[in-house]
């Protein structure tokens, strides 16, 4: 059987680090992108990585963004790209807006380490509170998601609420603004006495035209009736804003309805301000609830209310899209050159008009030299931001705020099934042949990042009718990180490079100014000033000695200290020789002038043969498991090493007339070669020079990376279920006892079997013993007794 496999790679090539790192060394940031770029695909060429680089893709190349800006225009049209003024978490050195996602839990800046300020900012978001509760309910379609699902789920909340539109009137008169205002019991929103906003919420902060009215009622400490109506979209009804006295509502809200008739804290505030409700909840003798003076939905019970007026809503784009009251939407805009110019046309006349998708992309304009300071970049380039409304044609300026690059790389699964196409994002038949990605390989840190936006635009794409399915990564392999040491100012959480820092006391400190400094482990970034260049690893160990090395220090999710796990590699060095040794072992036996003669082995040796074969079969079953089931490839390593001592044990008669030394040997090579495929493809070489070979895979030649995975020896499945444990007595050979082949690794299993034997009761019956040692790399468990 062939299996197709699309290994592709790509570079999420937009963002602050390279607009930074080339500000601070006076480049164009394209140049320095490319030219990185270049450099690091050498460097996975030189570690012997394979990918399909006919479908490489760069975010930062018009011939992908052009789509990014294609699919942020199709949010738009569908409502869910929208803009309004906020309270932003706002970077004073990168002097850009960071995500919630992106401000630790100190209140610093994921990247610069700066304190995040507080600033109010017209912005760009994407609605993904609108696909909360199916990206909620989709995580039970993903089994395979270990512990990603439950930070996700906890990231999203539990989606029992929902946001209903409302139009702001002032003096009985539009005014142009809305609001959306959240509450858990949309059933009862017809019983809404009035819509609440918070103290610091934008309408009494930033431009609003209400900015006056409101801020004329407020009075610090008390709930504050204004003058300001609200009117529901989906019910019709209008009702006052009042300004709460609470500093903060339930998790991140600014703005909830208040309804008596299902809260006591609601109906405590309506009292007060002396407002009236109808009753639009009656309970029944029974206990059980129903609606009333709710329009088409009395008479309904709460449960059946709650489906029916959250899906009208839905209905009339008028809200009841469930989700938390923890949960955001998505901001996107970023106030800095180097990333996706959003698609938007201001106009005085038409407002805020998408790009025509047949003029898209909207091209990054050259500007003069960054600095990475103040205002967008993008608002120096004058004739770039001029231009023509595309709905009246009258004079308009280009939006000059850039998205945040995690738009760029929620997409671009899609891309790489079908990267040259130039007339529309992707082929539906392609992705649909290809995805969902079966097998994603990322960091836990993407996990409410990265992988929440993917899903969301991966729903996103179906509902478009882009792909048929909802889900875009079947199963995840999140992967430790190599981290480097970093060093940060005690005093402002900027990162220092190395050379800044000062080793010649007993702390470490700030080079000339002798300033306090925090040490730590963290992932390698250009940013943290602590990566490492691959190159410089190869030149000195050699390149497969570092992929053994990596794959071989740690369990894939576990994360590795580079300067610490080091002490691994001389045990990687010998087991390359190891390998080399027993490769030359067979050549050199078979240089004689007597022909391989399988019935010329001793019983012993054909003993030895016998475990050879059921070793080999082993290793075949427990590595094919670590490569396609839990990726373990520490312990596929481990289990080859396992082979390997095994065959270096083999006595001379063994390695010159046996098939199965032969046969474990190649498999060997075989299930190195993905891990190891310089040094496997020598050791193949040198195999398939062997005299007299016995095995038909060397007599057919060819490379090692072309040869058939290894399978199990059906002969080997059905073998009995059980093996001969050797049994030693203070380091002394006395016989061997059945054990189940299934407890044989359980020490404990073992040693009560081996007790319960007649050999444990004639030779261990009534003596002490002190410990029992399993040899995990053979049959075999040693007996310390007391002489």
């Amino acid at each position: 059987m062939t299996n197709f496999v699309l290994n592709p790679m790509g570079w999420d090539a937009f963002g602050l680090p390279a607009e930074n790192a080339a500000i601070e060394r006076g480049l164009d940031p394209e140049e320095w992108t490319k030219s990185n770029i270049q450099s690091m695909r050498e460097q996975l060429d030189s570690l012997g990585l394979c990918f399909n680089w006919d479908r490489e893709i760069t975010t930062c190349l018009a011939d992908y963004y052009r789509w990014t800006q294609y699919l942020f225009v199709k949010l738009f049209k569908a409502g869910l790209a929208y803009q309004k003024e906020a309270v932003v978490n706002w970077d004073p050195v990168d002097q850009t807006v960071l995500a919630d996602e992106q401000v630790d839990e100190a209140g610093r800046s994921w990247r610069s380490g700066a304190l995040v300020e507080q600033k109010l900012l017209r912005q760009w978001f994407i609605k993904t509170t609108n696909y909360a509760k199916p990206l909620l309910d989709a995580l039970a379609e993903l089994p395979e998601w270990y512990g990603v699902k439950a930070m996700q789920a906890n990231w999203i909340g539990e989606c029992s609420g929902c946001f209903f539109q409302f139009q702001l009137k002032l003096d009985g008169e539009e005014t142009g603004e809305s609001l959306e205002a959240y509450t858990p019991t949309p059933e009862a929103v017809f019983g809404a006495a009035y819509v609440a906003i918070l103290p610091s919420h934008r309408l009494l902060h930033g431009s609003s035209p209400l900015k006056a009215a409101l801020t004329r009622s407020l009075q610090q400490g008390r709930d504050c009736l204004t003058e300001v109506t609200a009117r529901n979209v989906f019910t019709g009804k209008e009702v006052p804003v009042v300004i709460s006295a609470q500093v903060e509502f339930e998790g991140h809200l600014d703005t909830v309805i208040g309804i008596p008739d299902v809260s006591k804290d609601d109906a405590s505030v309506a009292s007060v301000l002396s407002l009236e409700w109808p009753t639009v909840i009656h309970t029944q003798e029974d206990g059980s609830q129903t609606l009333l003076n709710s329009a088409q939905f009395t008479g309904l019970s709460r449960e059946e209310a709650f489906d029916s007026i959250t899906q009208k809503a839905r209905d009339m784009k008028a809200g009841g899209h469930l989700t938390s009251s923890k949960l955001r939407d998505w901001l996107i805009s970023r106030q800095r050159y180097w990333g996706t110019p959003i698609p938007i046309i201001h106009c005085g006349s038409c407002g805020s008009v998408s790009v025509p998708e047949e003029e898209l992309p909207v091209t990054l304009p050259k500007v003069p030299a960054l600095t990475g300071k103040g205002a967008s970049p993008l608002q120096s380039a004058e004739d770039w931001i001029h231009c023509t409304c595309p709905r009246c044609k009258g004079p308009a300026e280009r939006e000059t705020d850039t998205m945040d690059t995690f738009v760029d790389s929620s997409w671009y699964y899609f891309r790489y099934t079908d990267p040259n196409n130039q007339i529309r994002p992707f082929e539906r038949s392609l992705a649909d042949h290809w995805l969902p990605v079966d097998v994603y390989i990322g960091g836990k840190e993407h996990a409410v990042m990265h992988l929440y936006y993917a899903r969301f635009l991966s729903h996103f794409c179906r509902d478009q009718g882009f792909v048929s399915h909802r889900e875009p990564f079947r199963k995840l392999l999140v992967q430790g990180l190599i981290k480097g040491q970093t060093f940060r100012s005690a005093d402002t959480g900027q990162y220092l490079c190395r050379e800044e820092i000062d080793f010649s006391g007993s702390d470490p400190v700030q080079a000339g100014s002798g300033g306090g400094v925090q040490v730590s482990w963290e992932k390698m970034s250009k940013s943290k000033h602590n990566g490492l260049d691959p190159q410089e690893v190869v030149e000195q160990y050699g390149i497969d000695t570092v992929r053994l090395f990596i794959l071989y220090a740690a369990p894939p999710e576990q994360d590795i200290l580079w300067d610490v796990k080091t002490d691994a590699l001389p045990g990687v060095l010998r087991w390359q020789t190891r390998l080399w040794a027993l490769v030359t072992k067979l050549r050199e036996a078979r240089e004689g002038g007597v022909t391989p003669d399988p019935s010329a082995l001793s019983k012993r040796d054909r003993d030895t043969a016998r475990k050879i074969w059921e070793n080999k079969n082993y290793a075949i079953q427990e590595v094919t498991g670590h490569f396609t089931e839990d990726f373990l490839l520490n312990a596929a390593i481990a289990r080859l090493m396992g082979l390997s001592n095994t065959l270096t044990q083999a006595s001379a008669g063994v390695v010159l007339h046996s098939v199965e030394f032969e046969e474990a040997l190649a498999a060997l090579c075989v299930m190195i070669a993905p891990m190891a495929p310089h040094l496997a493809s020598e050791l193949w070489a040198g195999l398939c020079g062997v005299r007299h070979a016995q095995c038909g895979l060397l007599c057919e030649g060819g490379d090692v990376l072309e040869q058939p995975w290894p399978t199990v020896d059906p002969e080997y499945l059905h073998t009995p279920d059980t093996l001969e444990m050797a049994v030693r007595i203070n380091n002394k050979a006395c016989g061997s006892v059945s054990v189940p082949r299934q407890v044989s690794q359980d020490a404990q299993q073992v040693r009560e079997l081996v007790l319960a034997s007649p050999l444990g009761h004639r030779l261990l019956g009534d003596r002490v013993i002190k410990k029992a040692i399993l040899s995990p790399r053979t049959a075999l468990i040693n007996f310390l007794v007391e002489e």
